[in-house]
């Protein structure tokens, strides 16, 4: 049967088009959208697109949904207008399906669709969804449009696979900051940090200026890297292009200066900031932390609650590690005591477990570690028994240091470290009829000591540096 589509400039469409702008209750789009079936005006394309908009503002989109489906060969101009929408609420495979409705009913897709659909399969990491959508990018004709390119960066780089990722970006003819910030953004999520600065370095050699998102990533791996003098290099030539330093950019420069060990002047930075939030704080903190500053660290949390700033997570597992740092135990003791009572609103979770044991081991404090982890609502991590075997073996207390390395042994049968650990152990006790046994078990499992890697105890610093 052929359907008659009303024209647009119509009376009739003309007000069913103010209806759907002006419409504010899930009840009103109920009543316009019989109308729009009633007198076909669902076929037609801009009262589609509007109908679509009014049912996303009002939380409805299922029932846009359903009304596509009623379609026989919906318009591509409604079909990006509804996958753009679903790719925005961040529900999964919707847009995908209605991208296979468009060509199960021989609808082509358009470069305005790809970006959308891609969207959908990066923000859930849908790689094979993803690699099938890129098939048809190249297959349609469409894989010279930028907008479409970079979502296929995006793609690869949300799905963790910068090969195919760097393999788009080199066949690219045309990039703009999007597609240098992209490749960034991949390459610092892997940890591939060195190959993270060189593509922001490349990325000003090729005439590309950065953008505050490009330059947020770039100092994030500034300090994962360690490379102070980039970040430097970064922070002047923020300054030298008179940009503001907002609470995201200037937390992102405090946060590579503490992880680079120069706290001093994100300290600096941060007084000068007319805008903060938890995360800038926090960034304060861990980098006094890792500083081993831990009265000064203690201070600083203080100040963050006088200022009217709640403490989150994070702030917590820094805090306490700078306590453990400097030998703080009362005052470790106390803000943990605090989480506890649920001063901060949340409980104590593993890393925070893992602050206090640590702080207790090296303050000798042996036997509270041990009662905090037999009283904790956690299994042991190693990081916790690392910690804890460090205390042992400067408080010189072999039988606990037998113990926590036996707990090690069973969290990582094969890893040799340990049974030359506890083998070192046992000579130091002189009791050699056991080291003679370790290293038989050694043997029998198929171990060799590995002489270019020495057993270090994991410890809550880690924690900081993430």
């Amino acid at each position: 049967m052929r359907v008659t589509i009303p024209q647009l400039n119509s009376p009739a469409a003309e007000r069913i088009i103010y209806f759907l702008t002006t419409c504010s209750s899930p009840s009103h789009v109920h009543q316009i959208q019989a109308q729009l079936i009633l007198q076909n005006f669902h076929y037609n394309t801009t009262v589609a697109s509007h109908f679509i908009t009014a049912c996303q503002s009002l939380n409805l989109l299922n029932t846009a949904h359903l009304l596509f489906h009623q379609l026989h060969v919906p318009h591509v101009f409604a079909c990006n207008s509804l996958i753009k929408a679903f790719s925005r609420s961040q529900i999964p495979h919707i847009p995908y399906s209605i991208y296979t409705h468009m060509l199960r009913n021989s609808v082509l897709p358009n470069n305005y669709t790809f970006p959308f659909v891609l969207k959908s399969s990066s923000d859930f990491m849908e790689f094979k969804q993803g690699q099938a959508i890129h098939t048809h990018v190249v297959k349609f004709g469409h894989f010279n449009d930028i907008y479409v390119q970079n979502s296929l960066l995006n793609l690869y780089a949300s799905c963790h696979d910068m090969d195919r990722c760097r393999k788009v970006f080199d066949e690219m003819t045309q990039r703009d900051v999007v597609s240098w910030t992209v490749l960034i953004m991949g390459y610092r999520s892997v940890k591939m940090y060195d190959d993270a600065l060189i593509s922001f370095e490349q990325m000003q050699y090729a005439g590309v200026e950065p953008n505050r998102v490009t330059m947020v990533n770039a100092l994030a791996a500034c300090a994962s890297f360690g490379a102070a003098e980039m970040g430097v290099l970064i922070h002047d030539s923020i300054r030298r292009k008179g940009l503001e330093v907002d609470v995201v950019l200037g937390t992102a420069l405090i946060d590579m200066y503490g992880k680079c060990g120069r706290i001093e002047q994100g300290l600096n930075l941060f007084q000068g900031m007319k805008e903060k939030n938890v995360f800038t704080w926090n960034a304060v903190i861990k980098g006094l932390a890792l500083a081993k500053s831990g009265h000064e660290a203690v201070l600083w949390f203080n100040k963050m609650k006088q200022e009217g700033f709640k403490p989150d997570e994070v702030t917590l597992v820094s805090v306490l590690c700078a306590c453990g740092h400097s030998g703080l135990v009362d005052v470790g003791q106390e803000i943990f005591s605090s989480m506890i009572h649920g001063k901060y609103g949340f409980s104590p979770g593993k890393n925070h477990y893992a602050c206090m044991i640590d702080l207790f081991a090296r303050a000798g404090y042996i036997e509270n570690a041990f009662k905090l982890i037999n009283e904790m609502p956690f299994e042991p991590t190693k990081t916790m028994w690392g910690s804890l075997l460090a205390g042992c073996r400067d408080q010189r207390s072999f039988e606990f240091s037998e113990f926590v390395a036996k707990k090690l042994l069973e969290l990582e049968p094969d890893n040799s470290a340990y049974y030359i650990m506890l083998s070192n152990l046992y000579a130091e006790m002189g009791r050699w009829s056991d080291v003679e046994r370790v290293r038989e078990s050694m043997k029998g499992r198929g171990l060799k000591k590995d002489l270019g890697s020495s057993y270090v105890e994991p410890e809550p610093q880690e924690l900081l540096a993430q």
